[in-house]
């Protein structure tokens, strides 16, 4: 049997009425959300890192890869901060 009473074969789900939008576009939600863990351990720093630095590999390798088959991609590096911005 089905929990929901009005549910039965046959039986179709009532459609709810939207609230008035008044020309605003729906809000769409994708992906999921990242929540910063309350206890950050050594091992997930480690993790962190070490999943940085794969990913930097893979960047650099692609680029390599576009750059010889004649695309224009590249790395861009940040600027280095120089003690003034360190500062403030």
């Amino acid at each position: 049997m089905t929990q929901k009473a009005n549910l039965f074969k046959g039986q179709k789900k009532q459609k709810s009425i939207p609230p008035n939008r008044h020309g605003k576009a729906p809000q769409i939600r994708k992906g999921k959300r990242f929540v910063k863990p309350s206890k950050t351990t050594k091992d997930m720093d480690t993790d962190r890192e070490v999943s940085k630095f794969i990913n930097q590999c893979n960047e650099i390798k692609a680029a390599t890869v576009a750059k010889k088959e004649g695309g224009q991609l590249s790395i861009v590096k940040p600027p280095p901060e120089s003690a003034s911005d360190a500062k403030k």
